[in-house]
């Protein structure tokens, strides 16, 4: 059976596609056709995701008899010796931001002595609460503090608290809007104004809160298009997104012009600073061009800053802050009549691991100014040299103007072949859609001697081979391209949670 063009269907309305996609999907030989493509390319998949299967034991069910712990870690070195490689050698984009050996080991002490800690027995583990308490106020300061607090009474004094990444922070902070709308303004059908470029936390968070979500588009130069955003608000709207930087092309938003547009409506503003909170203070210091994009703008009301990516933590600890604790308020959750007595969290989790708050704390405190603006330094100059070395390939364009996270994508060559390419080089680097290109988050891994230059030598290279053998298939590269063209989202939707299964496929 032949399927539809999908070039003519994706000019459909967004609706009008829907209900095409119900109506093939519901066609037997159409689903049996998608169900026999997608097994095909996941079973391809599936030995690169569980390569281990031969070569260590499998468990789908307990032991009868425990195993002896010498064993055990043999086992765990042997996985983690295959591992470590390639983020150690500065070929993966992100993932690993610091990845030092004395770092890691004195994170892992860190945590190896609060391992047991628990900030919901604060009687217990008063230690914990310190940590997340001074973890968060650091973070404040470095985000504008002083000049936000200035001359204001202390409830109104920036505030926050830890999650367990920037996901649960986002969610934290439109879960905290969403409440304080309905209490304060009886708003019940909330919407969030954010830019095509903002984290799919946000889609998350207005699919678990009821939110909805309105995406503006960016402009040319991929920033937030803050014409688009005013048309956008409504007498539903609670929150305005922006981005500092966005994850997929490393640029910033305006966000002064977009807080402001938000604080003259009274309106919340969320800044996405996931991935920047830990270097644009630094890169501004060090004389690079920032924009405003902190508490130092008076429409900026709450943040987001990720102490496990640039903060140099271990995986597992983000910060929220917001303006003033009355904001805040909104984001607890209290539960008063429960027959085992009075129960209350912060955030979405009861127990919380009090080794990572403790890391987080260490890493900050050892690292201090000097280490974060020295960091900073690194990982700027080592961009800097990545852009003059993309820009001098013909074949290839940088998208926008960014500062540490680079995307680059081709007008004659499928980018996502160059991308395959490297991978078979080593290199495990981010596909992006719309438009079609790669990016590079340049980290502390990036910095080491020669990797900058190989990188851009393998990029030579794969941009040659795929200009000369423009027809060559490769294993991810349709993938990539299927993705990025196929109009029915929903099909999409349904390979990703295919692949999700098989994950947990032991």
């Amino acid at each position: 059976m032949e399927l539809p063009n999908l070039d003519l269907l994706s000019h459909l309305p967004p609706r009008l596609l829907a209900v095409a996609e119900r109506y093939l999907k519901a066609i037997p030989g159409v689903r049996q056709r998608l169900d026999k493509e997608t097994g095909a390319m996941l079973a391809e998949l599936e030995g690169s995701l569980k390569p281990y299967r031969q070569q260590v034991p499998t468990f789908s069910e307990l032991p009868a008899h425990g195993r002896s712990r010498e064993e055990v870690l043999q086992e765990l070195e042997q996985l983690e010796a295959r591992e470590h490689e390639r983020w150690k050698d500065g070929l993966v984009s992100g993932a690993v931001y610091h990845g030092e050996d004395d770092h890691i080991a004195f994170v892992n002490r860190v945590y190896a002595l609060h391992s047991q800690s628990n900030p919901l027995h604060a009687d217990l583990w008063p230690s914990a609460t310190k940590f997340e308490a001074e973890v968060v106020a650091m973070t404040a300061h470095m985000l504008g503090a002083a000049e936000a607090n200035a001359g204001k009474p202390s409830e109104e004094h920036l505030c926050g608290s830890l999650s367990s990444g920037g996901t649960e922070s986002i969610m934290l902070a439109m879960k905290t809007y969403r409440d304080q709308a309905r209490e304060t303004k009886g708003i019940t059908r909330p919407e969030m104004v954010a830019p095509s470029s903002a984290h799919p936390a946000f889609d998350k968070a207005a699919h678990y809160f009821g939110i909805k979500l309105v995406r503006v588009p960016v402009g040319p130069d991929y920033r937030a298009d803050v014409a688009a955003t005013r048309k956008a608000l409504t007498r539903h709207t609670i929150v305005v997104i922006g981005s500092a930087p966005s994850f997929p092309h490393g640029v910033i938003d305006p966000i002064e012009e977009l807080s402001e547009l938000a604080r003259k409506r009274g309106i919340g503003f969320h800044t996405d600073a996931c991935l920047g909170g830990f270097v644009l203070p630094w890169a501004k210091r060090l004389g690079y061009p920032v924009p405003p994009f902190d508490f130092r703008l008076p429409g900026v009301t709450s943040m987001s800053a990720d102490t496990h990516k640039f903060g140099y933590a271990a995986k597992g600890t983000s910060v929220v802050l917001y303006r003033g604790t009355q904001l805040r308020s909104h984001q607890y959750f209290t539960a008063t009549e429960w027959p085992g007595g009075i129960y209350f969290s912060p955030t979405f989790s009861g127990s919380r691991p009090g080794g990572l708050i403790a890391a987080a704390w260490a890493t900050l405190v050892t690292l201090g100014e000097e280490g974060y603006l020295e960091a900073s330094r690194r990982i700027l100059e080592t961009a800097d040299t990545l852009k003059r070395g993309l820009r001098a390939i013909p074949e290839l364009y940088v998208l926008g103007d960014p500062l540490f996270v680079i995307a680059f994508g081709s007008h004659t060559l499928d980018i996502f072949k160059v991308m395959e390419r490297m991978s078979a080089k080593g290199w495990s680097l981010n596909g992006l859609h719309k438009p079609a290109a790669v990016h590079l988050c340049v980290t502390l891994r990036h910095t080491q001697p020669g990797v900058a230059d190989r990188f851009l030598e393998d990029l030579r290279a794969a941009v040659a081979h795929v200009q000369a053998n423009p027809s060559e298939e490769g294993t991810m590269a349709p993938v990539y391209g299927m993705a990025a063209t196929v109009p029915f989202r929903g099909l999409l939707s349904d390979l990703l949670k295919k692949y999700m299964d098989l994950l947990y496929k032991v």
